[in-house]
């Protein structure tokens, strides 16, 4: 065999183990399969799709309540993944979701995932601070907007409706109706958004 030919050999092999270690180390890191480039998983809830939106959207200013009456901006959440659910305690399939959502946000580190369960009741944390009681959510925070802010500033078409916010503070997807947001499917498409592996960002006790 020529020299020549050995080195192209030699060269073929050390390029075929740089791409296998390659292949690898992205298996090992999960971003192959969950990073922030390509579509996101499929997700469905109990009516409609998840839609992705492409380009994602800047969102309009908004500012919403805490029960001590103190303003929370959602761009204040920047660099983390936030899931915005616009809801009411007079939404019967709001009510039934929101033991899901609390669930997604016990197994989420808050500082990766945030789930904002924003309330559009008139009574603000009136009627919220019972509900969560009764319910016996102990993951999310309460979050008001008494005025209905965010419907003219998100235009949803109903509720319960939810949002998707990138880490950059931008809109990239949206769930109108319910849906098992604490099934292994949703936690997928957040991973999908966070880009890091699963062990990372999930907790594994409650």
């Amino acid at each position: 065999m020529s020299r020549s030919r050995t080195i192209l050999l030699a060269a073929a092999a050390i390029a075929a183990g740089l791409a296998v270690a390659g292949f690898v180390l992205r298996s090992d890191l999960g971003l192959g399969a969950i990073g922030v480039q390509g579509a996101p998983p499929p997700f469905r809830g109990d009516s409609r799709p998840y839609v992705e939106i492409q380009p994602p959207r800047a969102l309009p200013p908004l500012v919403l309540e805490r029960p001590d009456g103190s303003p929370i901006g959602i761009a204040d959440l920047k660099g983390r993944v936030v899931v915005l659910n616009l809801w009411a305690t007079w939404c019967a399939p709001c009510v039934r979701e929101m033991p899901a959502l609390d669930r997604l946000q016990g197994a989420f580190d808050p500082r990766d995932v945030t789930v904002v369960a924003l309330s559009l009741d008139r009574g603000g944390a009136a009627q919220v601070k019972p509900f969560f009681a009764e319910t016996g959510i102990k993951h999310l925070s309460v979050y008001l907007d008494p005025k209905m802010t965010s419907m003219s500033a998100l235009k949803p078409r109903g509720l319960p409706t939810t949002l998707v916010i990138d880490r950059e503070g931008r809109e990239v997807g949206r769930l109108e109706g319910a849906a098992a947001w604490d099934s292994p499917d949703a936690h997928a498409l957040l991973r999908h958004y966070l880009g890091t592996p699963p062990a990372t960002t999930i907790r594994t006790g409650g």
